[in-house]
Formats: C-alpha cells, structure tokens, sequence
C-alpha cells in the first residue's frame, strides 16, 4: 500500500464522521488540558515558594536550639538544653568563611508614636542583618554595630509601620514607643512585600539585646549565618557544629543550609505538581476511553471495507497500522487542542489572578503531546487487532 492511499484511507474515517470524531478528540483535548493547565499551576507555585525561599540568598545556614532529629540517646541524659546565645553568635565570626553572623528574637509589641499605636512584630537583629538577608534601608541606616547587651535605643522602621504612624513625614530622628520603651528612629527600611503571607513591611528592628529584655528571653531564637558563595555549605556547617558543639558540650541545636532547606521544599513541591498533574490524568484516562469506543465502533461499521481491503492484498500488518494510524491521529489533534486550552488557560488564569502564579515549561508541552500521543496508539490497539484478525471472506460477506 502506497505511502499516500494510507493516509488519505486513514483519515478518511475522521473527515466521514465528523462530529463523532470532534467529540473523540475533544475528549482528549479537556484531558491534555487540565493536565497542562494543572502543572502549569503547580509549577508556578513551585517556582513562586522557591522564589520566596531564596529572596534573603542562598548562601545562608540557619542555626536553632534545639534539636529536630533523634539519635538514639535518651533525652534524660540532658536535663536541658542550652539556648543560643549573643556569644555563641560571636564565636562564629571567627569562622574564615564566614562574612557576616546575625541573631534574632521575634515577639509581638505595640509601637506607638503620639496618639497613633500598632502592634507589629518586633525583630531583635544585629548590625550585619542587612548583609545576611539582603535588607537595606531606604532612608537613614540601620542598627549601629555596638554591644548588643549594651546597645542604645534605635530602632528602623518597617515602610508600612512608617506610613501607618508617621504618613508623609521624615520619621527620623522621631522617638516611638515599644513595648512601653523609648526608641529614637534611625531608619526605615525598603518595602519587601510579603513572604508567604507573612508581611515584612509591618516591623520594627530593634538591638537584639534589649529584645532579649523585653520578651525576657535567655537566647535567641535563631542565628543566621553569610557565608563565602564559594565555600562549601556542608564544610562551613560542619565548622559551625564543632564550634558550638564545644561551647555547648554537646549537640543540642540544629543546623540547616539553604541547600537542605531547597532540597526537602522542592521534593515537596515536585509532589505536588505531580498530584495535581494526576488530576489532569484522570480526564486524558476518559479520552483515551472515549477513543477506544469509537475506534471498536468504527471496525463494527467498517468490517466490508476490512474485507475488501484484505481481498484486494492488503497484509494484516497494514490493516493493523491504518486503524492505530487512525487512533493516532484524533488523538494527536485533541492533544494539540488541549494544549492551546491548557497554554491559553494558565495565561489568562495568571492575567486574571495575579497573585496565583502559573507557569508552563516547554518540556511539559512536549510530554503532554506525546502523552496524547501514546493514549491514542494504546487505545488503538485493541480495535486495530481486531480488525486485522478477521476472516476477508467472513468481512464481505457481512456486507
């Protein structure tokens, strides 16, 4: 059989019976859909939560008291575990790696500045904070580089904690209240915008000292640590741990580097872009369905036509090959229609909602392609070796 009698015989069917073969291939073009449309949302969100992550760098290893994984050893041997402290923070500088060392403590307070009042969440930080975390002020500076235990009373403004208590006004130089205690304004700092619904802009700075005071806490909550991009994270944690290990006389604090951290959130997140694709699938599995009714349909209506086609030479083989081929290409066209459902859905989804971040990869047209591909070819299976196995005398005499 000639190359060009195959496909004008193949596609003959779907242009015969067009609105059967619509509906065959819209059957797979909703399923290529959703799952285009579906990943390209978990992707987004994979990307936007990486993104969040990763706003503050990625050379950053966090230090927390505490321990989050078990060893085997009683926690009765321990009666208690040692907070961290400002002087475990200094110890850590002495770290060649290292280019900067900030702690913190986080608590809740009311700021106040003349009849105005707000409560927002106070940060206890050091100076190198805006070297660590990529924090800069927009007007004035930050906390001076001082004892933290004898440090005086500045505090650096969040911009919406500006706006909210001092509107068009230069805050600087300005006394506020925090906690019931004086602070004179030194800086505001530049609008960072939410972190996973988290508002950085609604804070107040203040010397990790007398944030220690004024939630009368023992240690911080966490020291972050800036590292050389060049050095080893796991070489530079490792030095870290020895270090506090010794001051502490054992390991009762956890170390996390950015690229363990990235890890664990991106296996999460692969997840569940893979859940929500599998979603998707569920409708491509009733496409692929739909194409199988139709094709073993198609053979029940077209068993004189296999008969003649047998009788006139044509090889099981190429019997077998006409009605995949058939199979293949309703599934490729709804594959090609789901994607511009799938592509043009997560872009107007994204106009639409900003704030629902959406993304497709080209790598996930091509599988999706493919996939329609393949749910065709196997569905077409079937019908395919049922028409190539009849008898050509029994096929037209059914005629």
């Amino acid at each position: 059989m000639r190359g060009r009698d195959f496909i004008r015989l193949s596609t003959s069917a779907i242009v015969a019976h067009r609105m059967r073969s619509f509906l065959t291939a819209l059957g797979i073009a909703v399923g290529i859909g959703a799952v285009v449309l579906l990943t390209s949302v978990g992707e987004g969100i994979h990307k936007f939560v990486l993104a969040e992550f990763t706003q503050f760098g990625t050379n950053i290893i966090a230090i927390n008291p505490g321990v989050t994984t078990t060893h085997g050893v009683s926690g009765a041997v321990f009666n208690t575990t040692r907070p961290l402290t400002l002087d475990d923070a200094d110890a850590l500088r002495r770290i060649p790696q290292v280019l900067g060392v900030t702690s913190f403590v986080q608590g809740n307070a009311e700021v106040e500045h003349g009849k105005l009042g707000r409560s927002v969440t106070v940060f206890g930080a050091g100076a190198q904070t805006p070297d660590v975390l990529q924090l800069r002020p927009a007007i004035g500076r930050f906390l001076p580089d001082e004892d933290p235990r004898t440090a005086r009373a500045f505090a650096v403004l969040g911009s919406k904690l500006r706006d909210e208590l001092f509107g068009t006004q230069n805050p600087l130089g300005e006394n506020v209240r925090i906690g019931g205690e004086r602070y004179r304004v030194i800086g505001v700092m530049e609008s960072k915008g939410q972190m996973l619904g988290f508002d950085l802009d609604d804070t107040v700075y203040i010397p990790t000292g007398r944030a220690l005071a004024m939630f009368n806490r023992e240690g911080v909550m966490e020291i972050d640590v800036l590292y050389d991009p060049e050095a080893n994270s796991a070489e530079v944690a490792a030095q870290i741990k020895r270090i506090l290990i010794a001051r502490h006389g054992f390991e009762d604090f956890t170390v996390t580097t950015q690229d363990d951290m990235l890890e664990t959130l991106g296996g999460i997140l692969d997840i569940l872009t893979l859940a929500v694709g599998a979603l998707g699938g569920i409708s491509l599995v009733v496409g692929g369905v739909g194409i199988l009714t139709i094709m073993i349909i198609s053979v029940n209506e077209r068993t004189g036509e296999i008969g003649l086609l047998r009788a006139l030479g044509a090889s099981r083989q190429q019997v077998l090959s006409l009605f995949i081929g058939e199979a293949v290409v309703l599934a490729s066209l709804g594959g090609a229609a789901g994607l511009i459902l799938g592509v043009g859905g997560a872009w107007l989804l994204g106009a639409t909602i900003p704030a629902l971040p959406t993304h497709t990869p080209l790598s996930y047209v091509l599988m999706a392609e493919l996939l329609a591909a393949v749910v065709g070819l196997t569905a077409g299976v079937i019908p395919a070796r049922r028409a190539a196995s009849l008898d050509p005398i029994e096929a037209l005499r059914s005629e």
